[in-house]
């Protein structure tokens, strides 16, 4: 049994160790006192693997639970002895009950993990699903009501490309185009993690041009490829919280109002803003932050008459101005 090894995953990164944690208590909990060679021979790492396992085993426990609470490894056995005891772990024994809504959620996510491209061990998943939707009945059927669509075929070699680095380790370069500028720049991102955004795959990594955590849409990846050099993500690097929205303004982002028109209304659906208040002639006045005034004058041009600029009023005298030149090259005064 090597569940460290499977499909190439690096027995260190997370996601092989939280598979092999999941699998691991379980045998500990039906095995005491097993030796760290034992689990270590069983599990396919080395020993040392296997402490460090028991490190974060160490700190681990349901939602809401307090220190003493926690999952306990004698940890001076494991050490001074190699001799591995696991205790205050019983609650995993309880069968899991699911509410409604965590039912239809999870089989929602299985689902959505499911169709990304390149995603995981596909199987695993497939089998996940059936179980759940086998004990949870109808419930079943309100997550099979709710419709998950997720970038396909379009970004599969990107997507691919990028699980293949994050299991490996290695750095990724980037061909990527930057709607703001219309511009496709080039990059070496250190990848941490492929993420699903509103049925748009992302992925977050530490991007060695800006210096930050940034994420990029795999649909606007121009090219991609795995680098023959290890990953180093900085200790100071975090994913970030996507729960508050993909969008979270800067300090330095400046907040922009445009009135559209009923035309115009498609602007609200394709950008994130802050808000969007109802005109009265069927328009909309749409607040967003903007980090390029570059790019609000070209959304501004591309609009035409179904939208305009109304504050701040130095930018919408600049959009004015660019509307004029143009015009003029057309010989239009």
């Amino acid at each position: 049994m090597n569940t460290s090894a499977r499909g190439g995953r690096r027995p260190d990164s997370a996601p092989a160790q939280v598979a092999r944690l999941l699998a691991m208590l379980p045998y500990l909990r039906s095995h005491p006192s097993t030796r760290v060679a034992d689990v270590a021979a069983l599990f396919g790492v080395s020993e040392r693997q296997v402490v460090r396992d028991l490190q974060v085993l160490w700190f681990s426990g349901l939602p809401g639970l307090q220190m003493g609470d926690y999952i306990e490894v004698d940890m001076e056995a494991v050490e001074g002895e190699g001799v591995i005891s696991v205790s205050n772990a019983d609650y995993l024994a309880r069968p899991l009950r699911l509410r409604t809504d965590e039912a239809v959620a999870l089989i929602v996510a299985l689902r959505t993990l499911a169709s990304v491209p390149g995603s995981f061990e596909r199987d695993a998943i497939d089998r996940a699903v059936a179980k759940l939707e086998e004990a949870a009945g109808e419930v079943a059927q309100q997550a099979a009501a709710v419709q998950v669509q997720v970038d396909g075929d379009a970004v599969a070699g990107v997507a691919a490309t990028v699980r293949q680095a994050l299991d490996a380790g290695h750095r990724l370069h980037l061909s990527y185009w930057v709607p703001a500028r219309d511009e496709a720049t080039e990059r070496d991102v250190d990848p941490m993690r492929l993420v699903v955004v509103d049925g748009r795959l992302y992925l977050e990594g530490w991007c060695r041009r800006a210096e930050s955590v940034r994420l990029f849409r795999l649909d606007r990846v121009l090219d991609v490829r795995q680098l023959d050099v290890a990953a180093e993500v900085p200790s100071e690097a975090h994913p970030r919280d996507l729960d508050a929205g993909l969008f979270q303004p800067s300090p330095d982002d400046e907040l922009v109002t445009i009135d559209l028109t009923p035309h115009g209304r498609w602007v609200a659906d394709y950008y994130p803003h802050e808000s969007a208040d109802e005109l009265d002639d069927g328009g909309l006045r749409l607040r967003l932050w903007a980090r390029d005034r570059q790019w609000v004058r070209r959304l501004a041009l591309r609009l035409g008459g179904t939208g305009r600029v109304v504050d701040p009023p130095d930018l919408s005298a600049e959009v004015t101005a660019a509307a004029r030149d143009a015009l003029a090259h057309y010989g239009v005064q």
